[in-house]
């Protein structure tokens, strides 16, 4: 009884909570708000390896003429195509909301479109690009709604895919929880993929973290996807504060 009554009075410690925040959305992001991705992370447990007869459908390399945007443009048509570089100053942005938590918007990085059920989609081919997706994945699961959704969309094809959606599911009730991303760091970037590390503050019930968000990024049909690839592609740790970040945020 007296951990029960802990765990209610340290909330940042509760599993649908730690899920939740990085997952970002993830699925999100594992850590700090929202419950995406039941991911166990007691004991850093990677999905399932994907079932031998079908890891060779979900690993194939996609076709080199899917859509007449392979390795190009976003799908939606922003213009803009690097495949290389880095990003070291805040880009400027105009600041929407899903519920509370704050993503940036620019008519040259995206989000320049949105899903059938209302989720943010489609983002420049580019550095920027990549972050802005990142930020807005860390947003998107604030709506419960959209989590489904947007998921089965935002995450690309891959050996870990299956697994993945799989973990999809859960209560996502972020009352009483604030996330704000803080700042950026762009880990890497070569075009196909993405390293993006945000710094996020969450707080509730009185308490505050702050917090590093990796998002593995892969660009695929067109527009920047979470990489199913990779087993784990948010990576969630508590930092002490955002020295080396970039600032930015609403």
């Amino acid at each position: 009884m007296a951990e029960d009554d802990d765990t209610q009075q340290r909330p940042f410690t509760r599993p649908g909570f730690i899920v939740g925040a990085v997952v970002v959305a993830a699925i999100i992001v594992a850590a700090i708000v929202l419950t995406v991705l039941n991911l166990n992370r007691d004991d850093d447990a990677a999905p399932p390896a994907p079932d031998p007869s079908s890891s060779a459908t979900n690993s194939a390399a996609p076709s080199p003429e899917p859509s007449g945007i392979a390795g190009g443009a976003s799908i939606c048509g922003l213009e803009g195509v690097e495949l290389s570089g880095t990003v070291t100053t805040a880009p400027a942005a105009e600041w929407a909301f899903v519920r509370t938590v704050a993503y940036p918007t620019s008519p040259e990085f995206g989000p320049a479109g949105t899903g059938s059920e209302g989720y943010p989609m489609c983002f420049q081919h580019s550095p920027q690009g990549a972050l802005f997706a990142a930020a807005t994945a860390l947003a998107v699961p604030a709506d419960s709604a959209l989590v489904q959704p947007w998921i089965d969309y935002a995450l690309s094809e891959g050996a870990y895919r299956e697994a993945l959606l799989s973990e999809v599911g859960g209560n996502t009730d972020s009352s009483g929880v604030r996330l704000q991303l803080v700042g950026f760091r762009m880990l890497s970037y070569d075009g196909d993929t993405a390293r993006v590390d945000l710094a996020v503050r969450g707080s509730s019930e009185g308490t505050t973290i702050t917090a590093s968000t990796v998002y593995e990024l892969i660009w695929e049909d067109g527009d920047w996807k979470i990489n199913a690839n990779v087993a784990n592609p948010f990576d969630f740790a508590t930092i002490p504060d955002t020295s080396g970040y970039i600032a930015w945020g609403a």
